[in-house]
């Protein structure tokens, strides 16, 4: 049996209770920040809509992009849940893989979007990320999501 008992909070660390034994669980916070030829609008929009989502990506993508409403990415490999929206300005997601180890609570996703001239700096603050994932994920940011949307974007001129 594996649950979470503890949530993070001041001077508490999370725990997971495996059969009556106490194992703290390590998070780690991925920081990557990307310059997107586009503006604050259009790379947010990229991002939270599904169908725009799909073609940046390549790959499905399905959701709801209002707070409260779920998504999937990279054909259910990422699912979430859209906490704050903010048109243009920022997003906020629960989020997680098929990967996740049993018992964590989902990991936070907080994307700003910020007008730089004609282009948008895009920085990403992703919490509560399993420590021993945090490096495969850090690099699937960049390779799967930053690069593939300049790309995108650098195409539609």
């Amino acid at each position: 049996m594996i649950r979470v008992v503890a949530d993070e909070g001041f001077n508490r660390k999370p725990q997971i209770l495996v059969s009556g034994w106490r194992f703290r669980t390590k998070f780690e916070t991925i920081e990557q920040t990307a310059i997107v030829e586009a503006t604050p609008e259009e790379v947010y929009d990229a991002y939270v809509d599904p169908k725009k989502h799909s073609e940046f990506t390549g790959s499905p993508a399905t959701g709801s992009p209002r707070e409260g409403g779920r998504f999937t990415a990279w054909d259910g490999y990422i699912k979430g849940k859209f906490v704050k929206l903010e048109k243009g300005k920022r997003a906020v997601h629960e989020w997680t893989t098929t990967e996740w180890p049993a018992g964590y609570p989902p990991s936070v996703v907080e994307l700003t979007f910020t007008p730089k001239g004609r282009k948008t700096e895009l920085k990403m603050v992703h919490t509560k990320v399993p420590a021993e994932q945090a490096p495969e994920y850090a690099e699937g940011w960049n390779d799967y999501y930053w690069e593939p949307l300049k790309k995108y974007f650098e195409a539609r001129k």
